[in-house]
């Protein structure tokens, strides 16, 4: 239930915008709900898992998950170093698993909170009115979760569009519930939810700390004739991403440095094949998770369509690179207010690998 992916990880993976709207909506319930002193006595972060051994997996044929984490406090799930969310999730349970021959857990996050506190049992929910799972303590102090779905990370009515034997394929096993996890340090809980999408040291600082908000930048890419040739669907021939002065005025008037990438206007340049003349288009940008979320902007353009869902994402590539993803057709390589550039990117022009480049290849 990620979000946002350019290359192995998100820059939009499945349910990031669900997410988002949920966590307004679920804002005052996360605020609202009292300590769950049930899963954690002291008020800190409490950890609960279990590794099951070949032993076990041999007598529970039908069992898929062979390593079960619960998580109960602070997302385990970012990294450090990633941008700041602009917006809270008030997911308060974790909970992560791994299935048998699988090199990487899956996980889901939701809220967690109980109506009767005399029951012990636990109600953690996620979007879309759907159950994570039903946890209580017992009289060892383990967690018992039950209520597992076997379409957990699927899509509702998944059995129904997958099919019977793909829906099996991909679903959790039938005695993938009523796991008895045992109590363990929060580190254990930490070092397990980074088994998901490891930090590629390769990528270096975040975008937010690379460039900074009073100093210029250039990064760009000119495609070849071999490129070209062998990306038949691509228009772009050449593209430019920069602030320059103009940016740094704008941001140096009315920007926040405090809340930096928070309204950074930056601009993209692109000649395409057809078109050897420079079209230059303004976006104004937000930190999002790991990446900046640009917005057209109608400073270069005088447009006669509302251009406000025409982003572009920006992401630290790796050595240094910037990665740059045109999911929905927003760059300017045709008209953003035609028709034909509606919906999901059609052309080769989805996903770029941008390299750092003197300023004076980004002038205008």
């Amino acid at each position: 239930m990620t979000s946002k992916t350019i290359v192995g990880k998100t820059i939009v993976g499945a349910g990031l915008a669900v997410a988002l709207l949920a966590a307004v909506a679920s804002t005052a319930l996360a605020d609202d709900t009292p300590e769950l002193t049930e899963l954690s006595p002291d008020g800190k972060d409490a950890c609960f898992g279990r590794i099951y051994d070949a032993a076990h997996l041999r007598v529970h044929p039908n069992q898929k998950v062979g390593r079960i984490f619960f998580y109960y406090g602070s997302d385990p799930v970012s990294h450090p170093n990633e941008e700041p969310s602009s917006g809270r999730s008030g997911y308060n349970g974790f909970l992560a698993t791994t299935v048998r021959g699988a090199k990487r857990p899956e996980w889901v996050g939701g809220w967690c909170g109980t109506d009767d506190p005399q029951s012990g049992e636990i109600h953690c929910g996620m979007e879309c009115d759907r159950t994570m799972a039903l946890v209580n303590v017992d009289e060892k102090g383990r967690l018992i979760v039950s209520g597992v779905h076997r379409n957990l990370y699927l899509d509702a009515g998944a059995e129904d569009e997958l099919g019977e034997k793909e829906f099996a394929r991909q679903a959790l096993g039938t005695e993938d519930d009523g796991f008895r996890l045992d109590r363990m340090p929060a580190q254990t809980c930490k070092a397990e939810f980074a088994r998901i999408d490891p930090v590629d040291p390769a990528l270096g600082t975040p975008l937010r700390e690379r460039l900074k908000p009073d100093q210029p930048f250039c990064y760009g890419r000119d495609y070849d004739a071999a490129h070209l040739g062998s990306h038949p669907d691509q228009l772009t021939h050449t593209i430019r991403v920069f602030r320059g002065p103009i940016e740094l005025a704008a941001f140096a008037k009315d920007g926040e440095p405090a809340s930096w990438p928070g309204g950074a206007e930056i601009a993209v340049s692109v000649t395409t094949r057809q078109n050897a003349a420079k079209v230059t288009q303004s976006y104004s940008c937000d930190g999002e998770a790991d990446q900046w979320r640009c917005v057209a902007s109608g400073r270069t353009s005088d447009f006669s369509c509302d251009i406000a869902a025409r982003e572009i994402l920006l992401r630290r590539g790796a050595n240094g690179t910037m990665m740059l993803a045109n999911p929905n057709s927003s760059l300017p390589i045709v008209d953003l207010c035609s028709k034909a550039t509606d919906g999901e990117t059609a052309s080769d022009d989805k996903v770029y690998r941008l390299e750092p480049m003197p300023q004076a290849a980004c002038a205008p």
